[in-house]
């Protein structure tokens, strides 16, 4: 890569930083209301063209203002962060519900990796019963991340 396209690149993510903290700002009461209340939110992420992926129902639990998603370490979205393109669109509740632009980032947090499972757990109850294991071994092996978006 050039210095050019590294300074394309690196111009491009601050304008979607940006973006995405004047998005924040402008986060409805109701949002964060549907985000306490729902089950499933829908996410596209950003693919190489700028374009967004087709959302993607995924479980989630939100807290302090954002939104924590476990994923496989190899999912389009993971790897769409890790190649420096964290923006991503994220409906509420249903795939053309209530919708916010929001920064993913991937945490390495054990504390919320916890909070997850005990909050996923009580939402899920019938899921999770059959789907604990492979998220609380895919942490311990990195073959699942933990992402946070911030709107």
């Amino acid at each position: 890569m050039t210095t050019g396209q590294r300074s394309m690149r690196l111009a491009a993510l601050c304008v979607v930083c940006s973006v995405s903290v004047a998005w924040g700002a402008a986060l409805s009461d109701a949002i964060k209301k549907d985000l306490e209340t729902s089950k499933y939110v829908y996410i596209a992420s950003t693919r190489k063209d700028g374009s967004l992926s087709k959302p993607a129902e995924i479980w989630f639990f939100y807290h302090e203002g954002s939104v924590y998603v476990g994923t496989p370490a190899k999912s389009w979205r993971a790897r769409r962060i890790k190649a420096g393109r964290p923006a991503a669109k994220i409906w509420v509740g249903k795939p053309d519900g209530p919708s916010f632009m929001a920064t993913g980032t991937i945490v390495n947090d054990p504390a919320l990796q916890q909070q997850m499972f005990t909050t996923f757990a009580k939402k899920y109850p019938d899921g999770w019963t059959r789907h604990e294991a492979v998220f609380r071994e895919g942490f311990k092996d990195g073959t699942r991340v933990l992402i946070r978006y911030a709107p």
